[in-house]
């Protein structure tokens, strides 16, 4: 199978292990992963943040690494029938990029075009925004999320956290706990197999 190449939504405090994980592995499987924001450029940098569960009654944010933008927004708008997949990561990100035209037209685009839509975490925030994309699909993601699933005409999947669920090409998980699942279920959806001999 040929190599695929995976378009990655993000925003200033997306969620690091999101961001560095998931590019990683799947450069590692030889897939091309460009991580795009809007209003920069290729070589620039984002900022992002931890989240973890310690015992209060929502997440705890931490100040991650910088992220390197490796696509100019722009350039990455212009070519979107390149691209086989999109991915939104997680994080606090996603509530403001959304709001982005932009960002609901590069969505739209793959929805309409039924390519694989990937999302993990507060990334179906993304989803949430373009009207339809969430309409009678199942989709898991953080539980603060599932009434806007809801409301938008989706069906919240509560899933294990260390879990991914697939609807046809929609791939998504609760968080990054579910990166190694999330993972092995966007491989099979890009038709990627691996074999240990």
């Amino acid at each position: 199978m040929p190599a695929k190449k995976i378009l990655m939504l993000t925003g200033e405090f997306t969620e690091e292990y999101e961001i560095f994980v998931y590019q990683q592995g799947m450069e590692a499987v030889g897939h091309t992963v460009h991580v795009v924001c809007p209003n920069k450029s290729e070589g620039d940098r984002i900022k992002t943040s931890l989240h973890d569960f310690e015992g209060d009654q929502t997440y705890t944010e931490k100040p991650g690494h910088f992220a390197e933008i490796n696509k100019t927004f722009s350039e990455a708008e212009a070519e979107l029938d390149s691209y086989d997949a999109v991915y939104a990561a997680g994080g606090r990100g996603p509530e403001y990029i959304r709001t982005d035209p932009r960002i609901q037209a590069i969505v739209r685009h793959f929805h309409e075009a039924k390519k694989p839509i990937f999302t993990i975490c507060h990334g179906v925030q993304i989803l949430m925004a373009v009207p339809g994309v969430l309409k009678d699909r199942k989709v898991a993601g953080l539980g603060a999320c599932a009434p806007e699933i809801a409301a938008v005409g989706g069906t919240y999947i509560d899933v294990d956290p260390k879990e991914a669920f697939v609807d046809g090409t929609m791939v998504s998980a609760k968080g990054w706990t579910g990166l190694a699942a999330f993972m092995r279920e966007c491989l099979k959806v890009l038709g990627t197999e691996i074999r240990h001999p």
